[in-house]
């Protein structure tokens, strides 16, 4: 009995697993992981504190709000996702692209705005976990590298730039990156010196101690530095700005009636935050899972990072996604499990309640400071370098992507690195590498003309590689490489023999141009032959028309590149057997 028990408990975890790993964690506790849950718990709450703080500042919206997106989205994830590592809040380059979404829909309205962020939070949740439930956690690998790292650091130049003028204390009205440069410079000498001293002051400190004392959290001390210098010194009377009251307690939930224009609005939007928001968390979710040998589940983290978003939009926030700084503080701190999570939002929780009032003497010049500091963390330098040896296609590909944020703004540059990836999956794969195969004396297998120089073409054969899969964008050139090499063949080719071992898949549009190619060669006596061809390479296509077409095609397919040769010797057998010309099996 008590070993049916145990199975059926043993059932019962796997199932709550499946859906909801965090709780399943939970539910399977080991008391030694909670002193290192606590302690990180709590040290995770010391970052993400003014990190929410400094987001509300990104997004435009009341501080409270940025502490709400700091703190619910974390009780979510806790639940639904599956890293035990991962702490989830703002981010820069989602904060960014929230109030370029928006700001231009509310039209100068503030109550529209926040409803505006409600329903987008809302709707970039669901879209997660749809993507969830239709298993598309495929899409974290969409964007290539290069292109992501060149939209991040288009981002991270935007957000330091935008933050020039809280951190040096003067005023413009430039929206777009360029313009708000022109207005900078020509700014230089009307600088607010008390913001300028006390803004860079703290920016110096912040980045001492993240390199002196990583373990400390160093937003946190320049925070209550900015409140002890504003209060000590008075300087809210000499003309720093401070972020001002902020109510504590739990938000105030309001009922959200969109009506179907805002819906429209928004939803693109929000396609392109949850396609951006989950590719940065799941960077990140991979990285720290690698490096702790932790499993982990794309598909998991869509339903997690939706769950977030939607605690988020319940919580009047903004959407979230998964933090580097956040979890980097989690893994060094001891963080064992997803209960870290949930003590970090505790102790936010309890900040929120009894302790608002120092708040109000944030100076904004702090924020600012954490801002650009999070923005340099997004602008890679080594990633261009490294590129500019090793790649440089990729490289200008890279800048086109940061350029075309600076350029177009932060929304569109997410079309156009989308764009980019699409632009560059289709170049690549409508060039493949190709190949004219040869035999070794004493080698086993067939090689390449061009890579083995000791291979030799068989005489009368032309055999042909093409590295990819044959579709709609590529099959004319497979059939324009076929008919240049006859061409450039050195002896008279009578068979062409295609290696189809490296192609998968054959569109309808690659299936009609390799008959045309077929009824060409036929007309000029060469014939044309497919060897090493995979069972499901047309498994697409409808079952009785594939069987219909092998065994109409039968005698034109072979299982071997040597089966095939064997063929042809023995079609010239057959014709110099019989001289009335070439037959075609």
């Amino acid at each position: 009995m008590q070993t049916d028990d145990i199975q059926k408990t043993g059932e019962l975890y796997r199932r709550i697993a499946r859906f909801a790993p965090g709780l399943a964690n939970l539910l399977q506790y080991d008391r030694s992981w909670l002193r290192g849950d606590l302690v990180a718990g709590v040290s995770v709450a010391a970052v993400a504190l003014p990190i929410g703080i400094a987001h509300a500042e990104i997004v435009r919206v009341p501080t409270e709000i940025g502490i709400y997106s700091a703190i619910f989205p974390l009780f979510a994830y806790a639940l639904f996702g599956s890293s035990r590592h991962l702490m989830v809040g703002p981010d820069a380059a989602t904060s960014l692209l929230v109030a370029a979404a928006l700001v231009p829909l509310a039209g100068g309205d503030p109550q529209r705005y926040l409803a505006l962020i409600v329903l987008l939070s809302l709707l970039t949740g669901v879209l997660h976990l749809i993507g969830g439930f239709l298993r598309l956690g495929f899409v974290a690998n969409f964007l290539s590298q290069p292109i992501l790292n060149g939209f991040l650091s288009g981002t991270a130049l935007v957000l330091i730039l935008g933050q020039m003028k809280p951190l040096l204390g003067y005023s413009g009205t430039a929206r777009s990156f360029f313009p708000r440069l022109i207005e900078f410079f020509q700014s230089v000498g009307k600088f607010h010196l008390p913001t300028v001293f006390l803004g860079l002051g703290l920016l110096a400190v912040l980045i001492t101690v993240r390199r002196l004392l990583p373990r400390v959290p160093a937003a946190l001390v320049v925070i209550v530095l900015g409140i002890l210098l504003v209060v000590g010194l008075g300087l809210e009377q000499k003309g720093i700005s401070v972020i001002g009251r902020v109510p504590g307690g739990f938000p105030k939930l309001t009922l959200l009636l969109p009506t179907f224009a805002d819906f429209r609005a928004v939803l693109d939007d929000a396609m392109a935050i949850a396609l951006l928001s989950f590719i940065s968390g799941i960077l990140t979710v991979k990285s720290f899972a690698r490096r702790s040998r932790t499993p982990f589940s794309s598909n998991q983290e869509l339903i997690g990072f939706g769950a977030a978003n939607i605690a988020s939009a319940l919580a009047q926030g903004f959407p979230v996604t998964g933090g580097s700084t956040r979890t980097a503080v989690n893994v060094s701190t001891g963080g064992m499990t997803q209960l870290a999570g949930i003590v970090a939002a505790v102790t936010m929780l309890l900040v929120l309640f009894f302790l608002t009032a120092p708040l109000a003497y944030v100076p904004n010049a702090a924020l600012a400071a954490i801002i650009i500091l999070s923005g340099w963390g997004l602008l890679d330098l080594k990633a261009f370098r490294l590129l500019h040896t090793v790649g440089r296609l990729e490289l200008g590909v890279s800048l086109v992507a940061m350029f075309g944020v600076l350029i177009m703004g932060v929304l569109p540059g997410v079309g156009l690195a989308v764009g980019l990836s699409l632009a560059w999956l289709i170049y690549i794969d409508s060039r493949p590498p190709d190949a004219i195969l040869g035999r070794i004396p004493g080698v086993p297998g067939y090689h390449s003309l061009k890579d083995t120089p000791e291979a030799k073409s068989v005489p009368g054969v032309l055999i042909y590689q093409f590295s990819a899969n044959m579709v709609f964008f590529n099959a004319n050139r497979f059939k324009a490489r076929v008919l240049s090499a006859i061409a450039a063949s050195a002896t008279p080719v009578e068979w062409v023999v295609v290696d189809a071992g490296p192609v998968n898949y054959v569109d309808f549009t690659a299936v009609e141009i390799i008959d045309e190619l077929r009824e060409e060669l036929l007309s000029r006596d060469i014939k044309i032959v497919i060897a090493n061809e995979k069972r499901h390479v047309l498994r697409y296509f409808e079952g009785g028309w594939v069987q219909e077409r092998r065994e109409r095609l039968s005698a034109h397919h072979f299982p071997t590149i040597k089966s095939a040769l064997k063929a042809f010797e023995e079609s010239k057998r057959q014709r110099k057997r019989s001289p009335t010309g070439p037959s075609e099996p």
